[in-house]
């Protein structure tokens, strides 16, 4: 049964597959990204991600499955999108010798008009010397240019994959500033990229994909909480580690005397609620919970996909 299209969804795409010949790169891909956030699709080279970007614009055809952007397909009404969409490939380039100021200048044009102050104001944000032309310039500079001709023309949807590639880390600061700016705006941006910092950054929910398939799809604070965390609580009376190895989500404890002090280390596979609750039975003098960031995350759950395909 077919889908049916939400223009409120900046992007919809169901049970995406694509095939070459037999060998499949997408199986059965589900993405629903809502008007206005940022969502951070995160998997290693080969994963799928640049393929499900081109099938999403319609650079490549699936084999099966449906795509929409904000409710219009990408095939039937792709001229009417492109105004709407700024999009960085991985391998953006720009051909022939006129300075990068006139090519940004002529792809304006062809989106509806972008003026001269929005291209110098964005090249300097990055500095970006305009007056050259593209082959002169380094690969960070390069990516610089594909940025400018992305954003320059304030569009509704940015698709970005990789676009902080060759950048320093003070450019790629300014980079998140510019996409929390966005998001501020009420626009959409779908964010592509292996670097876990700048995805943590900046987006409300993060899909994960690994071999072709999607593993994992949540906001980033709910993809933390399935991360194995350490836990060690500081009780200022004796505690028995059989109360605490019963509760849920509570793996490995150990309880040690140390100067007075009984010290409860443990790892923490879920929510907290049921520890917190039986640690709150006894003194406690201090409670400390590693938090994982994105890249344990990431971890975690490629190692749990790849158990469930052996």
């Amino acid at each position: 049964m077919a889908s049916v299209p939400d223009p409120n969804e900046a992007i919809q795409a169901v049970a995406l597959c694509k095939n070459y010949g037999r060998r499949p790169a997408l199986t059965d891909v589900n993405l629903r990204v809502e008007v206005g956030e940022v969502f951070g699709f995160l998997g290693p080279n080969g994963a799928g991600k640049s393929t499900t970007i081109r099938v999403l614009l319609d650079l490549l055809r699936p084999t099966s499955g449906e795509v929409t952007l904000f409710g219009r397909s990408p095939r039937a009404d792709g001229s009417a999108l492109r105004r709407r969409i700024g999009y960085l490939p991985g391998d953006f380039v720009i051909y022939g010798r006129q300075s990068v100021r006139d090519a940004l200048t002529g792809l304006g044009r062809l989106r509806g008009g972008v003026s001269e102050a929005r291209i110098s104001q964005l090249a300097e944000r990055f500095e970006l010397d305009l007056s050259r032309t593209f082959r002169e310039l380094s690969k960070g500079n390069r990516r610089k240019v594909g940025l400018l001709q992305a954003f320059m023309h304030d569009p509704e949807l940015l698709i970005l994959d990789e676009p902080t590639d060759g950048l320093d880390p003070l450019l790629r600061q300014r980079f998140i500033d510019l996409v929390n700016e966005v998001r501020a705006d009420g626009r959409t941006v779908f964010l592509s990229s292996h670097i876990l910092s700048e995805v943590q950054a900046t987006a409300d929910r993060v899909g994960m994909i690994r071999g072709g398939r999607m593993v994992a799809t949540d906001t980033v604070d709910s993809l933390r909480e399935r991360a194995v965390r350490s836990v060690e609580i500081q009780f200022e009376e004796p505690v028995d580690a059989d109360e605490f190895s019963r509760l849920p989500n509570v793996l490995g404890v150990t309880v040690e005397a140390e100067s007075g002090i009984w010290v409860l280390r443990c790892q923490l596979a879920g929510g907290a609620d049921g520890l917190v609750k039986a640690a709150a039975r006894h003194p406690v003098r201090t409670l400390q919970v590693e938090e994982p960031d994105l890249e344990n995350v990431f971890v975690a759950l490629y190692r749990e996909a790849a158990d469930d395909h052996r």
